[in-house]
């Protein structure tokens, strides 16, 4: 199955649909932006591309912690809620089976709202040996 959600989220970056929907084939978009979910601009770094894609899971009432990216990311609930939080205090909730464009160079923590573990997977699109998570004091300044 995750094998399936990373096709399709890599097909649905495309212009057109990369394979057209037959009696055989069902094909769903789950996101094409050129925002992040707050609303900037998705920009590449440049350098070498390097795609990394996670599964991460988040235990009942846990959290990510305060972090930021330096790379776009897009992200897809599998299980679970995810409630993200930014700095400024705007809150985007993702339920399973939905897609996000995270955000990029902007402090947030991710928490589980759900009773049941959260599985979240996470595609990174950065440059080879950027990091993809920079751990972040809420207080310190972006």
């Amino acid at each position: 199955m995750y094998r399936l959600v990373v096709l399709l989220l890599c097909l649905i970056a495309a212009p057109a649909m990369a394979l057209e929907p037959s009696a055989t084939l069902k094909v769903t978009p789950l996101l094409k932006t050129t925002t992040s979910w707050d609303g900037k601009p998705i920009v590449y770094p440049g350098g070498q591309a390097e795609v990394s894609a996670l599964v991460i899971e988040i235990a009942p009432g846990g959290e990510t912690g305060w972090h930021q990216h330096p790379v776009p990311s897009f992200g897809m609930v599998l299980e679970g809620t995810l409630e993200v939080q930014l700095k400024d205090g705007q809150v985007k909730r993702i339920e399973a089976g939905q897609a996000l464009a995270e955000v990029v160079d902007t402090l947030h923590n991710g928490r589980n709202v759900d009773k049941k573990p959260l599985k979240l997977l996470v595609i990174y699109a950065g440059s080879a040996g950027m990091p993809l998570t920079l751990v972040k004091n809420p207080h310190a300044k972006p």
